[in-house]
């Protein structure tokens, strides 16, 4: 059976981690074992923050939609709770948007729910 020497392929793998791993800062750019650590790390973090992302957004638009309720002379949990009764049916990213771009239709919006 003939001797298999692997350097070919390790060459290959130690060049593919190294592109992947350009820009990173100083030795986890160029230095082979650094940079698989770090590779490791950032496929780990993100991983974590594509599903903290969701979240973030959620927090950001329950704010917004807070302060549109603040200027309706209103609370938040009140127009949620007064939404839930009445069947409709509208997310908070589109709360928050209507809150941003259309005040008044914010405002039917809001005075439906809590009628």
């Amino acid at each position: 059976m003939a001797r298999v020497k692997r350097g070919l392929m390790r060459h290959k793998r130690h060049k593919k981690v190294l592109k992947r791993a350009s820009g990173y800062f100083q030795r986890k750019s160029t230095n082979f074992k650094n940079a698989h650590e770090q590779l490791m790390k950032s496929g780990n973090y993100a991983y974590r923050d594509r599903r903290n992302k969701k979240r973030d957004f959620r927090r950001l638009w329950i704010a917004r939609i807070s302060a549109a309720c603040a200027e309706c002379d209103t609370k938040y949990n009140v127009l949620i709770h007064g939404m839930t009764e009445k069947g409709m049916t509208v997310n908070r990213k589109m709360l928050s948007e209507l809150a941003i771009h259309d005040m008044d239709a914010f405002r039917d919006l809001v005075k439906q729910a809590t009628a």
